[in-house]
């Protein structure tokens, strides 16, 4: 899949998802969430600072009719009221609106309320760009500060069900470092080979794992054939598993703002997907966020 036209077409095939959002009073969001509505893909169900959603709705012709608003001008009671519908079955999946990210984290993993299912959670953000042949996927760009090889382990495996999901069937993932070769100085390069090892022992399953990359190499095969970087992955990487939070978020926003690339983002590792996108993304990048919300759930 090379275009987010196509996941479009995916998501229209779904039955439409109930989405619950939290801080509904976000003038992008509400574009994102009309949108997907004109597709019939979602039916949200709002929840915040009432006035302003209907302010907002009206200047952008979004019709409330038949759209649930349940107020709230509380942040945090925002948060859990959206994660507790998830979690009750009242609603598929949780949005964040325009609230700060640890609020929607915290009420996930409360233990009476929350999604917690003993995995860690990590965020996934999958791109489009002309400068690349496909989608790829950037995690974790927004979760896991520091995370060991077997945290990576789990961010690898908590990527592979948003995988099938864009029917990629067996994910090629590259372990992104600062060079190819694996150093003691360097504890992202031995985090690779054991990634690797475990991959090749079976531990890891369902994809393709190689590295220590340099980016370059993951993503050119021209630059991975010019310094001798061979493997199935090379230049053609379908993940690229981010060595720290620091390395992933600022690809995250250099491809965003220098690029002229289309983003989504996604909480993975809970019991149901958490469509968690910047409150400076666009509602473009907002909608597709939907759209791979819906696909997961």
């Amino acid at each position: 899949m090379s275009k987010f036209d196509n996941l479009m077409k995916l998501a229209k095939n779904t039955k439409p998802k109930k989405i619950a959002v939290a801080a509904a009073q976000d003038e992008d969001v509400l574009k994102a969430l009309k949108a997907a509505m004109e597709e019939n893909i979602c039916l949200p169900i709002l929840i915040g600072n009432k006035e302003k959603i209907i302010e907002i709705s009206q200047e952008i012709n979004l019709d409330l009719n038949g759209i649930e608003i349940m107020e709230t001008k509380d942040e945090a009671e925002a948060a859990r009221k959206a994660v507790s519908m998830v979690s009750s079955g009242q609603a598929d999946i949780v949005m964040k609106g325009l609230l700060d990210t640890s609020l929607i984290l915290k009420a996930v993993l409360d233990k009476e309320i929350g999604l917690r299912t003993g995995n860690i959670l990590s965020h996934a953000a999958v791109f489009e760009t002309d400068k690349y042949h496909k989608l790829f996927i950037i995690t974790d760009a927004a979760m896991n500060i520091a995370p060991s090889a077997l945290e990576k382990k789990q961010i690898i495996e908590n990527t592979l069900p948003l995988c099938r999901a864009l029917n990629i069937e067996n994910p090629k993932v590259a372990v992104i470092c600062a060079k190819e070769k694996v150093t003691d100085k360097m504890q992202a390069t031995l985090d690779a080979q054991i990634l690797v090892d475990m991959y090749k022992e079976g531990q890891i399953k369902g994809c393709i794992v190689e590295g220590p990359f340099g980016l370059d190499n993951a993503i050119s095969k021209e630059a991975a054939a010019t310094k001798g970087v061979k493997g199935q992955v090379a230049g053609d990487a379908d993940i690229l598993l981010m060595p720290n939070i620091e390395a992933g978020n600022v690809m995250y926003k250099t491809l965003t703002y220098l690029a002229d690339s289309k983003n989504a983002g996604i909480i993975l590792g809970a019991k149901a997907p958490i469509v968690l996108t910047s409150r400076a993304d666009s509602d473009e990048a907002k909608l597709y966020s939907i759209l791979l919300g819906v696909i997961c759930s």
